[in-house]
């Protein structure tokens, strides 16, 4: 199978060209209004790839997923310094809303603020005075540590184009993100500490986990992991943390690893389009270092169990200066073709197809190189690079 990825890594290497990495961390703080609750300002970190670090430096030549990121209870953005240091680089937006820090926060206010800043980046992306202008890209994450993924779970209801949600350690809120999980059916990875005596994955994270009616979603369990030692060391996180048991079994070092090792693909699958990522997601689930694991799904594309199965489709001719033909060795159902240009903007979708067969028409498409990637069941089966000429 070792020889499957590397081939796989390859096959994808053109697919994921516009994300090139690594990528320095450029920095800028915006304050956000929402208008629907009497004007409430919402301050906000940013964090996102740039070719020179600093605050203000412009964004990288590209478009860039946004992941909003919820801080726990009495927690603030900064404590999460070594997830956007280890995420942003790979070619991702983080925002880190700075609300909801007293003693007293509301979780619904919480909730709305990161599923406002999902939906505000995306404008960004099509503001022309903005330094973010053309270089947002459709998918988004709303994710979160403790307080915070509780809240991810509530903002899932407030936009209804945030792609995937992702938790570390989340802590049930109030309203309910058990009761919430179960209007939830977008791609879902909840993280938990087995010695998590903060928010008990039994008590917090698996019957949220369990409601969540997502068609893929995956728990993952990290022996030996706590609940702070998914963020830096924070005084009011760690006084909670020693005070119960049991203690961490491994150190933050450890336990930041192993989610980075995990998320990273989980991200780069649904949210770049990454079929080999997906398959290196699996291939780590599968092998249980350092975890134990849940899963409703596979990430690894519907029938294939070898490289060459990476044919399931065809496209011809290819190059073309005309019509292209997408043929499968199966029979698809209800599947989208969804064609990227080669800086990941999508250009063209076509939906709910059925067959063996569809021509698609390139009136639209400038010369050029296109990614065109078929999903079924919100998994990608396919990804094919297509040629337009003269």
């Amino acid at each position: 199978m070792q020889k499957h990825l590397t081939v796989l890594f390859i096959f994808n290497l053109a697919l994921s060209a516009c994300f090139a990495q690594p990528f320095q961390v450029g920095h800028k703080q915006q304050t956000f209004v929402d208008p629907s609750r009497a004007n409430r300002n919402i301050t906000t970190e940013i964090y996102y790839p740039a070719n020179s670090a600093g605050n203000n430096v412009p964004i990288a030549t590209g478009q860039f997923p946004v992941l909003v990121f919820g801080h726990g209870f009495v927690m603030t953005w900064s404590a999460y310094d070594v997830e956007w240091n280890a995420i942003v680089p790979n070619g991702y937006i983080m925002v880190f809303p700075t609300t909801e820090t007293s003693f007293s926060p509301s979780h619904t206010d919480f909730g709305k603020d990161i599923a406002l800043l999902a939906g505000a980046m995306k404008a960004e992306g099509t503001n022309s005075s903005s330094i973010f202008f053309g270089a947002v890209a459709a998918t988004s994450a709303v994710m979160g540590h403790s307080m915070g993924g509780g809240s991810a779970f509530l903002a899932v209801q407030y936009d209804s184009s945030i792609t995937v949600l992702a938790t570390l350690a989340a802590a049930v809120t109030n309203p309910s993100s058990i009761t919430a999980a179960q209007n939830i059916s977008i791609p879902a990875i909840v993280f938990s500490g087995a010695n998590d005596c903060v928010a008990p994955p039994a008590q917090h994270q698996l019957p949220m986990y369990n409601s969540l009616a997502s068609l893929c979603k995956t728990f993952v369990s990290i022996t030996g992991g706590s609940h702070c030692q998914f963020a830096n060391y924070n005084l009011y996180c760690s006084v909670g943390e020693g005070t119960c048991q049991p203690q961490p079994a491994i150190s933050a070092l450890e336990q930041q690893t192993i989610t980075f090792n995990l998320l990273l693909p989980w991200l780069d699958y649904y949210l770049k389009y990454d079929v080999a990522a997906g398959i290196q997601f699996q291939e780590l689930i599968s092998a249980g270092t350092g975890i134990t694991s849940q899963q409703n799904c596979s990430l690894l594309p519907t029938g294939i169990e070898d490289v060459q199965d990476l044919g399931r489709i065809s496209l011809y001719p290819n190059p073309s200066a005309g019509g292209i033909t997408v043929k499968a060795n199966v029979n698809l159902k209800n599947a989208d073709i969804i064609i990227c240009n080669i800086l990941g903007k999508e250009v063209k979708e076509i939906r709910n197809i059925s067959g063996r067969e569809i021509t698609i028409s390139r009136d639209d498409l400038p010369c050029g190189i296109y990614n065109i990637r078929i999903t079924e069941d919100h998994r990608t089966i396919a990804n094919e690079k297509l040629i337009i000429t003269d």
